[in-house]
C-alpha cells in the first residue's frame, strides 16, 4: 500500500444501495422505505428506521460507508475496543476528541511551516497516552489526512496491542539499522491510518532515539503522510521523551484527573521547553 496515494473522488452511492449491499435490508424493503421517503417527506434513513427495517447502528454504519468515513463494527477487523473513535464515532467521548482535533488544526497544524509532527507526552504511567494517541490518530485519519502513528515507547509499548498488529519488527529495528524497510502497517478498515509499532524492546531506547535515523524517519514521514503522531513513555521516568520531542519539535501534554500531580506536569513542561520543544497545549483525561 502506498500511503501517499489518495482515494479517487467518487459519487456517494444511494443509502438504500449501501444497506442492501451490506445485507441490512432486501431490495423489496428498500423499495418500501423509498416509498415512505417519497410520500412522507422524511429522509430515507428515517423512513427505514420508522418501518423498523434497520437499527440505528445499521444506519450509522451505512452513512459512514456512503461518505467514506472510517467506522468499524464488532467483527473481523479485530482491533481493540479501546479505539472508540472507530467503534463509537458518534459518542460524547469522541466528540470531545474532535474538539481537541479542531483546536490542534486551528492553533498548531501547519505542514508548510513544518508543524505536522506531534509527540503525545505525560508525566507518569496510567494517564492514557497510548489510548489517547490511538484515538486521536483515528479521528485525524477520518478527516482525510494521511496519518502515521509511531510507537516510540520502547519501554512499555501498547499500540500493537490496541491495533492488533505484529510487533516482531518495528521502530527499534529501523533505528538499529536491522531492516531495510520502515515496517509501517496500514490499518484495515481505517484507510488513511498507518502505524509503526515499537518492535522488540531494546536495551538502549534513548540512544536509538538520539540517532540521526530517527530524524530521517520523521523527515521521510513528511513526504508520505500529512500528519505524524508519536506515542512516548512516561516522561518522569525516562529521558527518551526529550529525545523524541527534540525531533518532533512539538508536544501535547496529557494529564489525568485525580492522578497526575500538578508539580509533575509543570516540571515536564519546563524540561521539554529547555530541550527545545514547544508544548502546544494540554489535555486532561477524565476517563
Amino acid at each position: 500500500m502506498d500511503p501517499s496515494a489518495r482515494p479517487v473522488p467518487r459519487t456517494a452511492p444511494p443509502l438504500g444501495a449501501v444497506l442492501v449491499n451490506e445485507g441490512k435490508m432486501t431490495a423489496a424493503q428498500a423499495e418500501q422505505a423509498l416509498e415512505l421517503h417519497r410520500s412522507g417527506g422524511m429522509r430515507f434513513g428515517e423512513a427505514a428506521l420508522s418501518l423498523k427495517l434497520i437499527t440505528e447502528r445499521d444506519l450509522h454504519s451505512a452513512l459512514a460507508k456512503q461518505f467514506d468515513f472510517a467506522y468499524l463494527q464488532t467483527g473481523p477487523e479485530g482491533v481493540s475496543k479501546e479505539l472508540i473513535a472507530a467503534y463509537d464515532p458518534f459518542g460524547q467521548r469522541v466528540e470531545e476528541l474532535r474538539a481537541i482535533r479542531t483546536q490542534l488544526l486551528i492553533r498548531w497544524f501547519n505542514p508548510e511551516e513544518g508543524r505536522s509532527k506531534l509527540a503525545i507526552v505525560s508525566p507518569g504511567t496510567g494517564e492514557g497516552r497510548s489510548y489517547f494517541a490511538a484515538n486521536l490518530a483515528v479521528i485525524f485519519s477520518q478527516l482525510g489526512l494521511r496519518t502515521l502513528l509511531i510507537d516510540a515507547n520502547m519501554r512499555t509499548p501498547r499500540l500493537h496491542s490496541i491495533f492488533r498488529i505484529p510487533n516482531r519488527t518495528g521502530l527499534s529495528a529501523v533505528l538499529a539499522g536491522r531492516t531495510d524497510h520502515d515496517n509501517v502497517v496500514p490499518i484495515p478498515g481505517i484507510p488513511m491510518l498507518s502505524v509503526l509499532p515499537a518492535g522488540s524492546i531494546p536495551p538502549n531506547p534513548q540512544e536509538l532515539l538520539s540517532r540521526p535515523a530517527f530524524a530521517a524517519l520523521l523527515k521521510g514521514a513528511q513526504t508520505n503522510f500529512d500528519l505524524t503522531l508519536v506515542d512516548t513513555p512516561a516522561a518522569m521516568l525516562y529521558a527518551d521523551v526529550q529525545s523524541v520531542t527534540y525531533r518532533t519539535g512539538d508536544a501535547l501534554l496529557l494529564t489525568r484527573r485525580d492522578h497526575t500531580r500538578i508539580s509533575d506536569a509543570v516540571r515536564i513542561v519546563r524540561e521539554l521547553t529547555d530541550a527545545g520543544a514547544r508544548v502546544v497545549g494540554s489535555v486532561v483525561n477524565s476517563i
